[in-house]
């Protein structure tokens, strides 16, 4: 065994259960071992940077991994709530999944149509949650180009998703309008 593999062994072996107790005070058993896990898992990629005393650090990066936990867990909660406030019982019982499958189907394919520029710049504003300024360091240029790309690329999906919703009730149209033919002609 190497000095690395020897350093990492001895660091978990003194320190894996006090992470893990930690992340147990603040999580449920699962969760609190994936903390325990990923945290051991940078300490072994910083392996050379870790302070002399690791305790505190490790702690601290479990406690960020624990806030991390706790804001995504939030963020779904509060979306789940805005769909819960958004529909009613009566929507329940009206939708019907085909409908929605076409629908995914169509807001997929009207995504794949639009330029990677635009797809970038939308998805670092509402999958990733960047402000402007952070946005448009990732993409290379000012927050004032970044915002006109953005406006830009949310117009063209618009646009694109009219379209084709226009062109999907033509055709919803004709596929009820269809002449039924009977038996006897």
């Amino acid at each position: 065994m190497d000095d690395r593999q020897e350093r990492f062994t001895g660091l978990y072996d003194r320190n894996y259960r006090r992470v893990l107790g930690y992340a147990l005070l603040r999580a449920e058993p699962g969760v609190a071992e994936d903390v325990a896990s990923e945290t051991f898992l940078i300490a072994w990629k910083r392996l050379n940077v870790l302070p002399e005393h690791p305790l505190p650090w490790l702690l601290g990066v479990a406690r960020n991994m624990l806030a991390k936990q706790r804001d995504s867990r939030c963020q779904r909660q509060a979306l789940v709530d805005r769909i819960a406030a958004l529909t009613t019982a009566q929507d329940h019982l009206i939708w019907d999944i085909a409908e929605h499958v076409v629908d995914r189907e169509t807001a997929l394919a009207v995504l794949a149509a639009l330029p990677e520029q635009d797809l970038e710049a939308m998805a670092l504003a509402t999958w990733h949650g960047l402000p402007p300024e952070q946005a448009a360091a990732v993409m290379g240029c000012s927050t004032r180009t970044y915002n006109v790309r953005l406006h830009r690329a949310r117009k063209r999906l618009g646009k694109a998703l009219h379209v084709e919703i226009e062109e999907g009730t033509a055709l919803a149209h004709l596929r009820t309008t269809r002449p039924q033919f009977s038996e006897e002609t």
